[in-house]
């Protein structure tokens, strides 16, 4: 027999891994019908909301006082603009992933599929209903938008060992993290609000999920 016991610890992320926060831009302009978001790299590419605006100002006051060592961004401006005031209180320059930038909705880019959802649009139903993007015509395949997604993540983890990131990127792109991380089923994660937190700690191929779509600092 032995007196010795064993206490419960909190979690401490593995030698060499990164965490990384995982900031959803802040709220987008409104969509338009008659007038189509601008596109970039056939990306609709609105920019912020003066309500987004104000969630990237609280983002930045709820992450200033954390030990930040990078910012990422992806190439699409409603993430630039919301790194931004983040950006400046640290003095950091953001980096562009451009992997990491929103799944492509092909025909319903542009705010379409804003319009598409208010209207409701059947496709839009069958969307949901078979928890996948690419039912939308000319949509980029779900297995091809996982893999970029995981590439642009860990390109990210590899240049951070040991060190605590922030990547502001796009709903989609943090459901499909946390589902692949978590091996859920398609739209499991797809309900990040925007200017949320989610945190994931990346180890080699291991992605260990810590929080998902933290929203303290928006109330």
């Amino acid at each position: 027999m032995t007196d010795e016991q064993y206490r419960q610890h909190r979690f401490s992320p593995p030698a060499g891994s990164t965490t990384i926060l995982l900031v959803r831009h802040g709220e987008s302009a409104p969509a338009d019908a008659t007038v189509p978001f601008p596109l970039v790299d056939g990306h609709g590419d609105p920019e912020l909301h003066p309500q987004g605006r104000i969630q990237a100002d609280r983002v930045a006051q709820r992450l200033a006082h954390e030990p930040i060592d990078a910012i990422y961004v992806t190439t699409l401006r409603r993430t630039h603009e919301t790194a931004a005031p983040l950006a400046a209180l640290l003095g950091i320059t953001p980096i562009v992933e451009r992997d990491l930038r929103e799944v492509h909705l092909g025909e319903w880019e542009g705010g379409v599929i804003r319009i598409k959802a208010a209207a409701g649009d059947p496709l839009f139903q069958v969307m949901y209903e078979q928890q996948r993007w690419d039912v939308i015509p000319g949509a980029e395949p779900m297995e091809a938008f996982e893999a970029r997604v995981l590439a642009g993540l860990r390109r990210i983890a590899a240049a951070h060992p040991d060190q605590r990131v922030v990547a502001v990127v796009h709903g989609g792109v943090i459901g499909q993290i946390l589902s692949s991380a978590t091996r859920a089923s398609g739209f499991a994660f797809e309900g990040a609000d925007n200017a949320s937190i989610s945190e994931v700690v990346v180890h080699g191929e291991r992605i260990i999920v810590r929080r998902f779509n933290d929203t303290v600092h928006l109330h």
